[in-house]
């Protein structure tokens, strides 16, 4: 419901889609899109196998691969969230590193192990600071630095047919991508949803807008 409040606290109306059995023709009704966080991708659709800790979600892979593909292909407005920036990658050839710890060395994406992404305790999220590149729509909309909240563990190796446009400066660990055309495409590795910095719904809000008056 975090994502369907800072949907509607933007100005948008939410329409769930459920992943069980849907249809591209879905997107026909829509003026722009959110793919949330949630479960692993599976490493098998960037030709990986499989790390330990992956934790794959195939029902939404499926689903959410073949939207993705769709909206890109129609021009569909959307905003890309944790595993949704990372479907983002995966849907255009990109790739994921699996399991930061071992990239990385720490944990300070995700907090302390065992915590709950779901809780409204704000301790059981990583914080820490994004750089964003200057001249990128995510410099325009964001600003040039910002602190934000995390919880995952696997980030974007080859962001796809995407830009990477933020990152960590800690570990340069991929924070922001977007598409490099006219269409608003973005992608953030934190959870705007759980904060009060809603720009990025609000972002996709106004080019949704702009879509339904142009169709």
């Amino acid at each position: 419901m975090s994502y369907v409040k800072a949907v509607h606290a933007t100005g948008g109306r939410a329409v769930l889609i459920t992943p069980d059995d849907p249809g591209t023709d879905v997107l026909e009704s829509l003026d722009g899109i959110v793919f949330c966080g949630g479960g692993d991708v599976d490493p098998a659709l960037y030709g990986a196998e499989q790390h330990p800790a992956t934790e794959a979600d195939n029902v939404r892979d499926t689903s959410e691969l073949m939207l993705m593909r769709a909206a890109l292909d129609s021009g569909l407005p959307l905003l890309g969230v944790c595993r949704g920036m990372q479907v983002m990658a995966v849907a255009t050839g990109g790739s994921l590193h699996q399991h930061l710890p071992d990239l990385v060395g720490h944990e300070r994406h995700r907090a302390a192990p065992g915590t709950d992404p779901l809780a409204a305790d704000a301790s059981s999220f990583g914080r820490h600071d994004v750089v964003v590149r200057e001249g990128s729509a995510a410099f325009s909309l964001l600003g040039e630095r910002l602190t934000v909240n995390s919880f995952h563990h696997q980030a974007i190796d080859d962001p796809g047919k995407f830009t990477i446009t933020g990152w960590c400066p800690d570990d340069r660990i991929v924070e922001i991508i977007e598409g490099t055309g006219p269409v608003f495409q973005l992608g953030v590795q934190w959870h705007p949803e759980r904060t009060g910095d809603l720009r990025a719904f609000a972002a996709l809000t106004e080019a949704a807008m702009r879509t339904k008056m142009v169709v």
